[in-house]
């Protein structure tokens, strides 16, 4: 199975992906909406979200969840991307939480790829994490 984690930053959704546990090295590796408040740059983000989707076959998303409240809380941007990004007709969405995330990187070595992005790993943690739960 093509599984894509994100990991929803600032105005960015950081994209990995695995294919049977294994990281495919791509040239996107994230897409950023510019303007949250402008419908064309909604329109750009949603439009590239799913060119991406279907050119890389992706088969199920999961997104790494974010507070809603308190001092860690996600951006209203993300939240926003976040909803476009679970409305796709091409593949299920799920979302995995911050703790499951990081109970698995405590109990496993993890071993990052040689050519993963350093800001891809918070997106690789939640592929691997999904797939071992």
């Amino acid at each position: 199975m093509k599984i894509c984690a994100v990991e929803l930053k600032s105005n960015n959704a950081i994209l990995t992906i695995l294919k049977n546990n294994e990281y495919i090295d791509l040239k996107i590796k994230k897409i950023t909406i510019e303007n949250d408040e402008n419908q064309e740059d909604i329109r750009i983000f949603c439009n590239e979200f799913l060119l991406f989707l279907e050119q890389n076959e992706v088969e199920k998303i999961v997104i790494k969840k974010r507070a809603k409240k308190g001092n860690f809380a996600g951006g209203p941007v993300t939240f926003k991307m976040e909803g476009l990004i679970q409305l796709n007709p091409l593949c299920d969405v799920e979302l995995i939480a911050s703790q499951a995330i990081s109970s698995f990187e405590r109990k496993n070595s993890i071993d990052f790829p040689e050519n993963l992005k350093k800001y891809q790993e918070g997106s690789y943690l939640t592929a691997l994490a999904y797939l071992n739960q």
